[in-house]
C-alpha cells in the first residue's frame, strides 16, 4: 500500500511517501512568514499550498495515480470520537469556514481530499485535537457557565497508546494507560480501554506548565491581573499560550538550553525545571485517580521525553503507580499512516464526520 502524508504547519508542511507503515521519503517545505501573511486566511492558501506539494511530486517523478491513501492531519472540527475518518464534503467544509476556529491543520483534509480525488484513492484524517471522549463528570467545572473542553494531543497519544498495547500483546481496548505528551504544549491523558476519559487542555490553562504554557493559575490571582489595566485581552492569552512556562520564567523554550543552565549551576533554571516535573508528576497521580488505580502503563513522550533528566525525574515520583515507559517524539507522520493502515487492512471501520 502507499501512502500520501500532509501534515501542514502554521510556515510549513510535512509531507512524506509510506509503503505500508514505513516511510520511503519525507520533506518539509517551509514557506517565508511574508508569503503567508498575504494571505487572508488559513483556508486562502489552499491552492498555494496544493501546488507546491505538486511540484515536490513532480520533482520526485511521483504521480498520485500511485496513491492507494491520501492521509491528512485534522484540524478543527466540532467534537468527535477517536479513529480515522473519511474525509467528506462537511468535513472540508467546517475545516475551510473555520467554523470550529482557525489553524494551519485545517488545510490537512481539503489537500488530502484534491491529491486523492486527482489519483482516484481514498482521503482520511486520523484523531484530530478535537478527540473528545470524556466521561461526564470530566465536562464539568465548579461553575456552570464554565464547560471544559477536550483539546490536547490526541494524534500521538492515541498512537503512543496503541504501541505500547500491542508491545504487551494486547489491544488496546484491553488496557488503561496514563499518557503525558511533553512538547511546547503538555497534555496528560487517562485512557480507560482506549478511550481518553479525561486529559489536561494546555490551550486553556490547564494542567502543567510547558516550554511555552503557563498551565494551570491561582484564578483569583489571574483575575486579578486580567482586570489590573496593565494587559489587553490579547496579551493575558499570549501569556498562557506562547510566552508562558519556560519562556516567561527563563526567557527560551529550549529545553537543551536549559539543562545546559543548570548544568552551569543555575539553581533558578533547576527549579523551573523540576517545577515542570514536579507539575506533570501531579497531573499523572490525578489521572491515576480517575483511572481507580487501575494502571498498566504510564507512557512519556513528546520531544521533551528525549531528555532522561527529565523522564528520570518523572518516574521517581509516578512509578509507584505503575511501570513508566518511554516513547519519546512526536510520530505524528508514522501515526497518520497507521492510521489509514488500520482501514485499508480492515482492521476496524472509517469514521463518518456529520
Amino acid at each position: 500500500m502507499k501512502l500520501f502524508i500532509i501534515n501542514p504547519g502554521s510556515t510549513s508542511t510535512k509531507i512524506a511517501l509510506y509503503e505500508n507503515d514505513k516511510e520511503i521519503w519525507s520533506e518539509t517545505q517551509r514557506y517565508d512568514t511574508d508569503v503567508i501573511s498575504k494571505f487572508e486566511n488559513v483556508g486562502s492558501q489552499e491552492e498555494f499550498r496544493f501546488n507546491e506539494i505538486s511540484k515536490i511530486l513532480e520533482e520526485k517523478g511521483v504521480s498520485p495515480r500511485e496513491f492507494d491513501a491520501v492521509v491528512g492531519r485534522g484540524g478543527l472540527l466540532r467534537p468527535i470520537n477517536g479513529g480515522t475518518y473519511e474525509i467528506n464534503r462537511k468535513m472540508t467544509e467546517d475545516l475551510l469556514s473555520a467554523q470550529y476556529g482557525e489553524h494551519a491543520s485545517n488545510l490537512g483534509a481539503p489537500l488530502a481530499a484534491r491529491f486523492a480525488s486527482a489519483g482516484g484513492a481514498k482521503a482520511f484524517i486520523v484523531d484530530p485535537v478535537v478527540v473528545d471522549e470524556f466521561a461526564d463528570e470530566a465536562r464539568l467545572s465548579g461553575l456552570p457557565e464554565i464547560s471544559r473542553r477536550s483539546i490536547f494531543h490526541a494524534l500521538n497519544q492515541k498512537a503512543v497508546a496503541r504501541r505500547a498495547a500491542a508491545k504487551m500483546g494486547k489491544s488496546v481496548q484491553d488496557c488503561n494507560f496514563i499518557v503525558a505528551h511533553m512538547g511546547g504544549g503538555v497534555s496528560v491523558g487517562a485512557h480507560e480501554n482506549g478511550r481518553v476519559i479525561d486529559v489536561s487542555n494546555g490551550l486553556d490553562g490547564e494542567g502543567p506548565m510547558s516550554p511555552e504554557r503557563s498551565g494551570a493559575l491561582p484564578a483569583g490571582k489571574l483575575v486579578s491581573l486580567c482586570f489590573s489595566g496593565k494587559y489587553t485581552q490579547r496579551e493575558i492569552e499570549k501569556m498562557l499560550v506562547g510566552n508562558g512556562g519556560f519562556v516567561a520564567h527563563l526567557g527560551t523554550n529550549d529545553l537543551r538550553e536549559i539543562e545546559k543552565m543548570i548544568a552551569n549551576g543555575d539553581s533558578h533554571a533547576e527549579l523551573i525545571f523540576k517545577t515542570l516535573c514536579f507539575q506533570v508528576a501531579k497531573e499523572i497521580g490525578s489521572c491515576a485517580a480517575v483511572l481507580k488505580g487501575k494502571v498498566d502503563k504510564i507512557l512519556l513522550t513528546g520531544g521533551l521525553a528525549y531528555s532522561s533528566k527529565l523522564c528520570d525525574e518523572i518516574t521517581n515520583r509516578v512509578s509507584f503507580i505503575a511501570p513508566v515507559e518511554i516513547l519519546p517524539g512526536e510520530g505524528e507522520m508514522d501515526a497518520l499512516a497507521e492510521g489509514a493502515l488500520r482501514i485499508l487492512e480492515g482492521k476496524e471501520p472509517a469514521q463518518v464526520y456529520g
